[in-house]
Formats: structure tokens, C-alpha cells, sequence
């Protein structure tokens, strides 16, 4: 792994997380997109868009993460990232709590998978920004070698079980920060299922037997209630069966209900289930640090789309007042 260039690296915060970060912002940031990465001279910036999003609403996050995103085929080096990442950073708020998303430890394969590049990537990047976590979904992203259009959900039997935990306890052993592992996508009609665990028994005896914090993202697990028939009231059968004093983070995206199937969009605009969802699971999660709003859409000016306002605001209520009670029992 190439090193980073010596140049001064944006400051990061000196503290690791405290409890209860608040609400936080994710980022998937393509290259060549306009909400994303574009190519400078200078090695690569944010696009106008992005940046007028931070302008607009960075101080409304207590922390962020991005979600890696390939520039090229090219070998991967840390240095090939960090003028762009370093604008990023430029452009938000100094001292917030960084974190990053990983796509690249392709934990949930079924195949062997070196993951040591990928690891030595982020711990770079971890030297210079000072990431208080990663996190990746609970994914196989990858499949000889070629990347899936969307990571599909691990193979849900007792050997695909065995195979994903040595594969997050080896991403958590090669990691400098501390590694979450995000509960996988099922949705139907964008993926498919391959064996017949329960996927939230799964997810649990991985988390303790990997011994891995965990991030729930609130549209996966809608997703996988749907699978199962389980909507409405429902929607919260069975919830108890997941590690949740092992999650750190929850994570909400755009998604949309079509035809009766729960779609993941990423489209920024939240369903009422996925507010109502959250709102069950603050006070059942009793090591949560923040709750994340990922992949939003807005448009030049930095404004977020007009569908989408409504339930953000009511996420950014819902948040505050969990981050301002912190002392309060956690049942």
C-alpha cells in the first residue's frame, strides 16, 4: 500500500464518539456524478452540488461518514483519494465525528476473499482523518472478482453462516477502528436469497460470535419484514431477536413501497414506517450512538427535494429529543 503524501491532513476531531452523536449524514459520493466526486487539477473535489448541500445543512449533523467509491480500475492507493477527500472534509464542520463506509471487505461472500488491501485502504485513510468507525454492509459485493450492481444478502444457511463470521472477525482483527457490520438488503425483486435462516438470528449469533458492533439500517430490516409477510403492526414482530445492545448506529435511506414491495431507492425521501420504525428502536438500543440519514437528494442550490422534507424534519425531532435525554432509561 502506498503511503499518503505528507501534506497537512484536514484536523479530525481529537475525542472519540460520545454517547449519543445525534443525527449524522451519509454520503455515497460517485466519481463523475453530480452529487458526488468530480476531477480537478488539484486531484479531485466535491461537485458544486455537494457542496452547497454542506453549505446549507452541515450543521445540522453531528457526524458523517461516505461510502468509498472506485475513481478508476487503478490499483488501490490511499494518496490517489485524499486531495478530493481533503476538500470534502474542508467543506463541513471542524471537530464533527467521521466515519467511513467501506465496499470492499465483501464480508458476507461465500468465496475466499483477501480483504488485507481493502483493510490497509482504510486504515490509511484512518491515519489522516481519523475515522471513529467503519462500517459495511453484511454483504457478497463481489463475486470473482466482479463487482455486484447491488450487494446481495449472505448465503443464509449454517456453513454461509460460519463463513461470513470468520470473514467479519478477520475485517474486525485487520481494522485499526472499530467495525460495524450493517444488517444486509433483501429486497425482493433486487436481490435474492439463498438458504433459509432467519436472518435476524443470523445477524445475531455473527454479531457475538464475531464479536462486531452492529448498525441497523431501518429499510433493510423493513425490507426483510416485508419478505416475510410481516407488514403493518407486524413490521415490529420479532425485533428482540436482533443484537441491539450491540448496535451503534442506525442508518435510514430513501425507500418507497411499490406494488406492496419495499423497495431501497436511496431516492432521499423516507417512508412513515421507516420514522415510525425509529422511533421504536431509540430507546431499545442501549449503546446507540447516532442515527444517520443517508444518500440525501437535493438539487443545485443545495436544497433538499420537497418530498422529502417532511419526514427528514420529522427525523431531525425525533433525534434531538433522544440525544438531548441521554440519562433517561433505556427500556
Amino acid at each position: 500500500m502506498t503511503a499518503v503524501p505528507a501534506t497537512t491532513p484536514v484536523p479530525a476531531t481529537t475525542a472519540g464518539p460520545a454517547a449519543r452523536l445525534g443525527l449524522g449524514v451519509g454520503m455515497d459520493l460517485p466519481w463523475g456524478e453530480r452529487i458526488g466526486f468530480r476531477e480537478t487539477p488539484g486531484g479531485g473535489d466535491v461537485t458544486p452540488r455537494v457542496r452547497a448541500f454542506l453549505d446549507r445543512h452541515a450543521d445540522h449533523f453531528g457526524y458523517s461518514f461516505f461510502a468509498f467509491q472506485p475513481r478508476s480500475r487503478a490499483r488501490l492507493r490511499a494518496g490517489d483519494y485524499t486531495p478530493a477527500y481533503d476538500r470534502l472534509y474542508e467543506a463541513m464542520p471542524a471537530g464533527n465525528v467521521r466515519a467511513f463506509h467501506h465496499t470492499l471487505l465483501n464480508m458476507g461472500t461465500p468465496e475466499r476473499y483477501d480483504r488485507r488491501p481493502a483493510a490497509e485502504f482504510a486504515n490509511d485513510l484512518h491515519a489522516r482523518y481519523g475515522f471513529s468507525w467503519v462500517v459495511e454492509d453484511l454483504g457478497i459485493w463481489s463475486l470473482r472478482g466482479r463487482p455486484l450492481p447491488y450487494p446481495l444478502p449472505p448465503v443464509m444457511t449454517e456453513r454461509g453462516l460460519e463463513i461470513a463470521t470468520g470473514h467479519a472477525r478477520d475485517a474486525r482483527e485487520l481494522l485499526e477502528p472499530p467495525l460495524h457490520v450493517e444488517f444486509p438488503g433483501f429486497t425482493e425483486g433486487g436481490s435474492f436469497v439463498l438458504g433459509d435462516l432467519d436472518g435476524f438470528d443470523y445477524f445475531r449469533r455473527l454479531a457475538e460470535d464475531a464479536d462486531v458492533w452492529v448498525t441497523l439500517d431501518v429499510g433493510h430490516l423493513l425490507s426483510y419484514q416485508w419478505l416475510r409477510g410481516r407488514t403493518g403492526q407486524a413490521m415490529y414482530d420479532e425485533l428482540e431477536r436482533l443484537p441491539l445492545e450491540r448496535c451503534r448506529e442506525l442508518h435510514l435511506s430513501g425507500c418507497q413501497i411499490t406494488n406492496g414491495k419495499f423497495r431501497d431507492l436511496h431516492h432521499g425521501v423516507l417512508l412513515d414506517e421507516q420514522i415510525d420504525l425509529t422511533r421504536h428502536l431509540l430507546p431499545r438500543c442501549p449503546n446507540l450512538l447516532g442515527v444517520t440519514y443517508e444518500d440525501p437528494v437535493y438539487g443545485e442550490d443545495g436544497v433538499l427535494v420537497e418530498k422529502s422534507r417532511r419526514n427528514y424534519e420529522r427525523l431531525r425531532l425525533i433525534v434531538g429529543e433522544w440525544a438531548a435525554a441521554p440519562g433517561e432509561d433505556q427500556g
